[in-house]
């Protein structure tokens, strides 16, 4: 009995310093991290009024930026963030290195900076650092954005992308997502996290464009997979790989047949000939 008490007493003693630990670190969580993260505006249309200035120092509208046909990749950021933009624009140069849609080609990247104190100069450093190794197609569909904090808030607000500046640093602290849009800057889907599966990649970018880019292979492929909210991926749907796998089965069964009665007919065609 004594020993039970005291084993007891020390479960409790461990379950109370755990709570005042995490007390106290919720307490000295610092204001900057605290309600940050993404409000998914899925549907919802960019402010295409939107001024920016380009790597090369052109003052654009985003909405000169849209291609027919072409869906948008958008990348919020900032060009001298210590750690989680590189590894976001490290996750993104990757993906885009294992897809066979290519930015320009195929699709736009637009990384915008949400620090309006970064000028075009930073962005054109930043753009040669990380698209050095890309061809000339990709540096041109691929865009690095600065502006002023109205036009960067009338875009971060309008997708929900929550950030914060921590004070007394001249940081942000922010979420890691990547934003598909449609060629008309529909927001059609969120990809979260600092490493993006090229399957998923590949299956936004179609969906945003609406099944205009990829060849009949991808069509059919994107046609079984659907997208996933709980676990943030493309998903099988039963019912669509069946109704292909039916589709397939009645060609396999008219070829068959087509061809049995080909036969057939060479036969009785061969048996005339030779009672003649």
């Amino acid at each position: 009995m004594r020993l039970f008490t005291l084993l007891a007493h020390m479960l409790l003693a461990v379950f109370l310093t755990s709570q005042a630990a995490l007390a106290q670190l919720n307490r000295e969580q610092p204001d900057a991290l605290q309600d940050l993260g993404i409000d998914e505006h899925l549907g919802d249309i960019i402010p295409l009024d939107a001024k920016f200035a380009t790597s090369e120092g052109d003052s654009v509208l985003l909405n000169e930026l849209l291609e027919e046909g072409k869906p948008i990749l958008l990348n919020p950021l900032y060009y001298e963030c210590p750690m989680l933009c590189g590894l976001v624009l490290d996750g993104t140069i990757n993906v885009i290195e294992e897809l066979d849609w290519k930015p320009g080609k195929d699709f736009i990247v637009i990384s915008v900076s949400i620090d309006p104190d970064e000028d075009t100069e930073l962005a054109a450093r930043s753009k040669q650092n990380y698209l050095s190794q890309m061809d000339s197609t990709t540096k041109a569909g691929w865009y690095f954005l600065t502006g002023n904090k109205t036009q960067i808030d009338k875009v971060v607000e309008a997708v929900g992308f929550r950030y914060k500046e921590i004070e007394g640093t001249g940081e942000y602290a922010h979420s890691a997502a990547i934003i598909l849009l449609s060629p008309d800057g529909k927001i059609t889907r969120y990809l979260y996290g600092i490493s993006y599966d090229e399957f998923n990649v590949r299956s936004a970018l179609y969906e945003a464009a609406d099944g205009k880019i990829g060849n009949t292979i991808d069509k059919i492929v994107m046609y079984c997979y659907q997208y996933d909210p709980d676990s943030g991926s493309y998903t099988p749907v039963a019912i669509n790989i069946m109704k292909l796998g039916g589709l397939a089965t009645l060609i396999f069964l008219g070829i068959f047949l087509g061809s049995l009665w080909l036969r057939e007919k060479r036969k009785k065609q061969t048996s005339k000939t030779d009672i003649n």
